[in-house]
């Protein structure tokens, strides 16, 4: 029997499960109506592009936290270690304690990258950028602050990588600790 669902958001938190789970790649149309309990109907009616759409939506949504959570905070912020602070709690939190895949790298690292690239870079490109604004005005010397800011998300990426590899979450809340710790200002 098929799940109803009133609105096309509904479903954008299913699908990005979905592709964490089994990639952009490995992910079906078929998979898709088993895994959500929607039709193929109802998944064109709010998806009339199809799995690519589904996708971009997911991408979209996730960019749209971010940008909420992490990327504004961090170019807003008066007090700017505070927002370093706040940037590490909203990513354990979001990462579910390295409990949860980056789809944004689990795609990035996929034979979809090219599909999707412009969104993987704004995403990318746009942490690193804030993240090392916010570390110059915490008072990291400007020359050091891209490259601190490339090992911060770099080194959250790869922890994901590692606690899922492991199967030990506790590896991706250690990484992020020593992250944190490692930074060239006081937060």
């Amino acid at each position: 029997m098929s799940r109803v669902v009133a609105e096309r958001k509904d479903v954008i938190a299913m699908l990005a499960e979905i592709f964490r789970e089994h990639g952009y790649d490995g992910t079906s149309l078929s998979l898709i109506t088993e895994k959500t309990g929607l039709g193929k109907g109802s998944l064109y009616h709010f998806f009339p592009g199809g799995k690519e759409e589904m996708a971009e939506a997911v991408l979209g949504d996730i960019a749209a936290w971010f940008r909420t959570h992490i990327f504004e905070p961090l170019r807003n912020a008066e007090d700017p270690a505070a927002a370093l602070d706040a940037m590490f709690a909203a990513v354990d939190g979001y990462f579910r304690q390295g409990r949860r895949l980056c789809l944004m790298g689990v795609i990035a690292t996929s034979g979809a990258h090219d599909r999707f690239a412009r969104e993987l870079n704004r995403y990318f490109s746009d942490w690193r950028a804030d993240l090392s604004a916010t570390l110059e005005r915490a008072g990291t010397p400007a020359a050091e602050c891209d490259g601190v800011a490339e090992e911060i998300v770099g080194g959250i990426q790869g922890a994901l990588i590692l606690a899922r590899s492991l199967e030990d979450p506790g590896a991706f809340v250690r990484v992020l600790a020593r992250l944190k710790a490692r930074l060239p200002v006081s937060s």
